[in-house]
């Protein structure tokens, strides 16, 4: 990192698991220099996309696209574009909890409070079975098997 205060670089691609660091973290202390540098994250890991994005980078392109995706990508993000070849980018901000629906997320947050099925049936006006019915269709949305687990993705998903 010392060289590049002294370099004069416009795009600079880099991989997302570097040898002392990874992308994101580079991306953090770039930003805090305020380096103006262009960078494409060049990776086969599209969970860091969406952080990356946030961080600054302009480009990402898959370790395994053809060379000529990359270099479309260069000039895209060299002519000032974002690129990110070959990803649906509406998914990119989807999370487990972003196709549930508002009484899910209310029955979620309830469990978040910690309340007991009981009190849950009690405030819904249903049965205590209703609600683990609810319950086990709710763990299935979000792609988890218990209460513990629910509770800890909608919290996970509230510091995004």
């Amino acid at each position: 990192m010392i060289g590049i205060n002294r370099a004069n670089f416009d795009i600079v691609i880099v991989s997302s698991k570097l040898a002392d660091m990874g992308a994101t973290k580079l991306l953090t202390e770039l930003r805090h220099r305020q380096a103006g540098i262009r960078i494409v994250i060049f990776s086969n890991d599209i969970g860091i996309l969406k952080q990356c994005l946030h961080l600054g980078a302009h480009g990402f392109c898959y370790q395994f696209d053809d060379p000529a995706v990359l270099l479309d990508t260069l000039i895209a993000v060299a002519n000032g574009h974002l690129c990110i070849p070959n990803t649906d980018m509406t998914k990119i901000h989807q999370t487990p909890l972003s196709t549930l629906t508002p009484r899910e997320i209310e029955l979620l947050g309830v469990l978040a409070k910690g309340w007991t099925n009981v009190q849950i049936a009690t405030r819904m006006g249903i049965s205590e079975n209703t609600v683990k019915y609810h319950l086990r269709n709710l763990y299935d949305k979000i792609g988890v098997h218990n209460r513990a687990a629910a509770v800890a993705l909608f919290f996970a998903d509230i510091q995004r």
